[in-house]
């Protein structure tokens, strides 16, 4: 029986780790302004991240322009979806909108640890 050091275990076996961010852009910015960056090594930590950023920006807005975020934090079918894109390897992308600024939300794998 051989034992091998965590540095020589293949990248693949490595957990994944997941970046999440949220910021606004106004159309009347050049730039986005940052909301929020996290990292976490789990597809399910991610989307809560996603639900509290959600639940932060949805306190703020109008309620018209809060209805489509108030649905997405209810909607389990959506957020199976979003795990499932994560755990798969692939983005998740939210978006909220209001009269002149859109709040876009991600998380997406970063790929194997370092």
């Amino acid at each position: 029986m051989t034992s091998q050091h965590p540095e020589a275990l293949d990248a693949d076996s490595r957990p994944l780790h997941y970046r999440c961010q949220a910021a606004a852009y106004s159309s009347h910015a050049a730039r986005s302004i940052p909301l929020g960056t996290h990292h976490t090594t789990s597809p399910r930590l991610a989307l809560r991240w996603l639900q509290e950023r959600t639940r932060h920006i949805t306190d703020q807005l109008d309620p018209a322009y809060a209805q489509p975020g108030l649905h997405w934090l209810i909607d389990e079918a959506e957020h199976e979806r979003a795990l499932t894109y994560m755990a798969t390897g692939t983005g998740y992308q939210l978006t909220l909108r209001d009269e002149n600024v859109h709040y876009v939300l991600t998380a997406h794998p970063m790929g194997a640890a370092s």
